[in-house]
């Protein structure tokens, strides 16, 4: 059955919007979380996704135009359908399957409405920061009830199923109520904090706020007067500067300094730890670019850890026993391979392969100056030019198809402190060994201090896993859907082996291919494998 898409709601102040570009044209399969189009608001143009899967039957907004929210944007079905009457049916279809809800976007539930708020009050709700997301966890609030809030400033850390993220603030006032303390979870439009005027009595507001079924208590108000506008969930978006450094910016700076013309890396940020806001780029003076650029990005505050107390002492012999209560990583970690190992049939291929020439080569190689490259790195070239070779393994299962995936996305699992997560190098097939190295370990850090963005671990096509670190020689690991395929990299041994008919001694390293029966055949893991053993043993040839 045919679904209507209409014009999303992507700030609380869109009454239209422009539909800037479309990446899907009538007839295209969609799959969920396809991205169908990029949507200019009043804010910021911003990626909407499909949760609907089928074909592109009819699109209602052409590129360039602009309608109203709730307006017929597209139509997703079946191949074929007759969709007429849903089109005759106008902009505002009476009843529409669906509705998509953009991943991004902060609603105010119709119990809070702009009009029945305080003058200059601005409920912000708990952001849908990732497709998956549907409660978040307040890891830490970097501002208090009372604090004054200028545009640009983080609220508070934010704790998704994915990463843990900054929340951004588009406007200006107190923070007159927090409604979700550290620590707490709750649903996806739980009232999370109050911004407005100081002095303001917003007892009824946060009384009668309702959001995932909850009602939020009141709290104590404070003071300091700003004026407010919207509230919403940003991502900051980092991108290296010219020394490889990482920027932070807001998409709306992002967005602005693109139409200027303006490079991040000549703008002095305002912002926390050196964050480019709008007013930022607004204010840029290219006159001012040549001290702004020598200017070093002003580093990352760093953050304060708390030190667990030590366990208490148990005598021999009695029952002890501690419960810790599972983070939203580790819930999603649990759901998703449990999904994998009864779903996907299993079964594992392992080859040795020599490391002699590889550990010759990397000695070289990291003789130039500036560079740094693992083993893992050299892993990680080899399986993408494998990859390009035997382009079955690069796949996913579907019902009734299998997709074949002729760009190479790998993804690396990085273990952190909750659990595991896997950030992902888009085509990887075309990275250095260098640029491979330096991305992995900006990756693995910021993985590792939870700053990695959603966008960051999604549409990875094969994944690699890494114990050798810890001296696991060998093991298999649970394949990471929707991939077919995940490669196990065991430690480097030093032991006899035979060449030439002699036993001496050599280093090898064992490998582990864990694929799905139903896209992998034996035969095609096996040959996969051969061709990855080839590149590892000659790394010479990686450079071809």
């Amino acid at each position: 059955m045919a679904t209507i898409i209409t014009m999303p709601r992507l700030s609380d102040t869109m009454t239209e919007g422009t539909v800037a570009t479309w990446l899907k044209k009538v007839g295209d399969k969609i799959n969920e979380g396809d991205i169908l189009a990029e949507i200019e608001t009043d804010k910021a143009t911003m990626e909407f996704e499909s949760f609907n899967e089928g074909t592109l039957l009819y699109i209602g907004i052409p590129e360039g135009e602009t309608a109203p929210v709730d307006s017929l944007l597209a139509i997703i079905g079946t191949e074929g359908e007759d969709v007429t009457a849903l089109i005759a049916g106008g902009a505002t279809p009476p009843a529409p399957a669906t509705t998509e809800a953009p991943k991004e976007a902060t609603v105010t539930p119709a119990t809070t409405t702009t009009t029945e708020l305080p003058k200059g009050v601005i409920v912000v709700t708990m952001p849908r920061l990732s497709d998956t997301m549907t409660e978040g966890t307040v890891a830490t609030w970097l501002k208090k009830v009372g604090d004054t809030i200028a545009e640009g400033d983080i609220l508070a850390e934010i704790e998704t199923d994915k990463a843990t993220m900054e929340f951004e603030s588009f406007n200006a006032g107190t923070l007159l109520y927090i409604g979700i303390q550290e620590g707490n979870t709750a649903p996806v439009d739980s009232l999370l904090a109050i911004i407005g005027p100081a002095g303001t009595d917003i007892t009824g507001v946060a009384a009668g706020f309702t959001a995932g079924g909850t009602t939020a208590a009141p709290v104590a108000t404070e003071t300091a007067a700003a004026p407010a506008t919207t509230e919403k969930s940003v991502e900051t978006v980092q991108e290296p500067s010219a020394d490889g450094q990482r920027i932070l910016a807001s998409p709306l700076a992002k967005k602005l300094a693109s139409e200027k013309g303006i490079q991040l890396s000549q703008v002095k940020g305002s912002g926390e730890n050196g964050r480019i806001t709008k007013s930022d780029i607004e204010n840029f003076t290219p006159q001012a670019s040549a001290t702004t650029q020598a200017a070093p990005q002003q580093a990352p505050a760093a953050k304060t850890e708390t030190v667990a107390a030590p366990k208490p002492y148990v005598p021999a012999g009695q029952v002890a026993t501690e419960e810790i209560k599972n983070s939203q990583m580790r819930k999603i970690i649990a759901k998703r391979l449990s999904e994998s190992l009864f779903t996907a049939p299993h079964y594992n291929l392992v080859i040795e392969v020599s490391m002699d020439e590889a550990m010759k080569s990397r000695a070289v190689i990291n003789t130039v100056p500036d560079t740094k490259v693992s083993f893992n790195d050299m892993v990680i070239k080899a399986s993408a030019l494998a990859l390009k070779k035997h382009p079955k393994i690069n796949s996913q299962w579907k019902e009734d198809a299998i997709t074949i995936n002729y760009h190479v996305n790998i993804g690396v699992a990085v273990a952190v402190e909750d659990g595991l997560v896997v950030p992902v190098l888009p085509f990887t097939d075309g990275m250095s060994l260098s640029q491979i190295g330096a991305s992995v370990r900006d990756l693995a850090g910021r993985a590792k201090n939870k700053k990695l963005l959603p966008t960051e671990m999604e549409g990875s096509t094969f994944t690699i896993s890494n114990l050798g670190m810890f001296g696991i020689t060998e093991f298999n690991s649970i394949i990471n859907q929707p991939n077919s395929a995940i490669l196990s990299v065991g430690a480097i041994v030093e032991k006899p082996v035979v060449k030439n008919g002699q036993i001496v001694v050599g280093n090898t390293m064992m490998l582990s291919l864990a694929c799905d029966h139903r896209t992998i055949d034996g035969a095609t893991g096996a040959q996969f494998l051969q061709t990855l053993k080839q590149y590892i043993e000659n790394p010479v040839t990686m450079l071809a």
